[in-house]
């Protein structure tokens, strides 16, 4: 059984834990690096401040007492939007739907905490796998321009989900 937790910033050893393991096993994914999070960059105070983002939503979820995804929902530039942050499932059980889960979290969040007509997420556009699930879960292509990538040539891709049940987006 998949079971969810939102964390609070005393709960930045649990996320410490996943988040440099994403960054371990999938550096392409992620427009942080694992260097950029250990050492000098890994200190108490800075995991906490990353769960301490005003307005955000923290998540993990967890398989027999096992912590095996993340992700955070975080207000966007704009008021009526949110950004999906932070993705990342274990490879040890993708496929098995939690991913999906916490995916439906963010979008829950959205609409009931937000009040968003619209969640935005940025994926580096060789992740075919992310993108394919994103997709799955009513995510468009925008075809804007995504922040640029580390070779200062390329750009990551922008995907939105207009959000059912938001105010002033009711169907």
């Amino acid at each position: 059984m998949i079971e969810l937790r939102v964390l609070s910033e005393d709960d930045w050893p649990i996320w410490r834990g996943l988040r440099l393991a994403a960054l371990a096993e999938a550096p392409h994914a992620f427009g942080s690096t694992l260097s950029e999070w250990q050492g000098e960059g890994d200190r108490e105070e800075r995991w906490r401040a990353r769960l301490a983002i005003p307005g955000s939503h923290n998540v993990i979820a967890v398989i027999d007492d096992r912590p095996v995804g993340m992700v955070s929902g975080v207000p966007a530039e704009t008021a009526d939007e949110a950004e999906l942050i932070s993705f990342w499932v274990s490879p040890s059980v993708r496929g098995k739907g939690v991913g999906g889960r916490l995916i439906t979290e963010v979008e829950r969040w959205a609409v009931s905490d937000r009040a968003a007509g619209a969640l935005r997420l940025s994926v580096m556009p060789d992740n075919g796998r992310a993108i394919a699930l994103y997709e799955r879960h009513g995510f468009k292509d925008t075809g804007e321009p995504g922040d640029l990538l580390r070779d200062g040539v390329g750009r990551k891709q922008v995907l939105v989900k207009i959000l059912r049940g938001a105010a002033g987006n009711r169907h």
